[in-house]
């Protein structure tokens, strides 16, 4: 499931852009969630999860870029597309990692050519993300963002960078199978991010955070050689 959100004070164009993102999914055989909104401050009101976010720059109140703004300092990772009448406003957007931008009125071969740019992009990105299913709910979960991992009865927890912590019902040897050479099982209850490991000492790895793993005497050996290879890897 894509998360998507249109925020435009304009109805006409919202439902323009909402019909097009809905075609182009369903084309693709995915299916879009998309949520619409009619100002910045009713989408900033919003807590959940947005994948792509179609944004109109010329609101009243708090503009676009404004928003845009707002939304990567609460660290949103969507892609970002502005819709725009102004080209010159085009140049504001890389402070805020925009995508793509569409200016009005939308010629649906315009919408095309972005959209496939961008579902390539999600393609690409997924490879470095967690899927995570959590009953009928979806989540992605950039791998940066993992710390470590742990197992407690059948459960899975993600502990993120931004202390958020994240459980599902897992294998932590399906998990293993999904992450990439950046972590390590050093525990039959633990995953850890080379990335976020601080030091390492007497069978403990001392994360970032101030977390402490243990790291049991069958993989220590082989742990010392992975941080020696992660760092040459550097």
């Amino acid at each position: 499931m894509i998360h998507v959100a249109v925020c435009d004070d304009e109805k006409y164009m919202s439902e323009h852009i909402r019909m097009m993102t809905s075609g182009f999914f369903r084309r693709k055989n995915m299916d879009a969630a998309i949520q619409m909104f009619s100002c910045g401050a009713e989408l900033l009101k919003y807590d959940k999860q947005i994948d792509i976010l179609f944004l109109d720059i010329k609101m009243k109140d708090i503009d676009g870029m404004e928003t845009a703004r707002k939304l990567r300092e609460r660290s949103f990772r969507g892609f970002l597309i502005f819709i725009t009448v102004l080209r010159e406003m085009v140049f504001q957007s890389f402070e805020v990692q925009a995508y793509d931008y569409l200016v009005k009125p939308i010629e649906e071969k315009s919408f095309e050519r972005t959209m496939e740019r961008l579902f390539i992009s999600m393609q690409n990105a997924r490879e470095a993300n967690l899927l995570v299913q959590k009953g009928y709910e979806s989540r992605i979960i950039s791998l940066e963002d993992i710390v470590f991992c742990e197992i407690i009865d059948r459960k899975i927890y993600l502990h993120l960078i931004s202390s958020e912590i994240i459980d599902f019902y897992d294998r932590i040897e399906n998990l293993e199978t999904k992450l990439d050479n950046k972590f390590f099982r050093c525990h039959r209850s633990y995953l850890i991010h080379l990335k976020y490991l601080k030091s390492y000492k007497n069978g403990t790895a001392y994360m970032e955070g101030g977390k402490k793993i243990p790291v049991s005497r069958l993989r220590s050996k082989e742990f010392s050689s992975v941080i020696l290879q992660y760092m040459r890897d550097l």
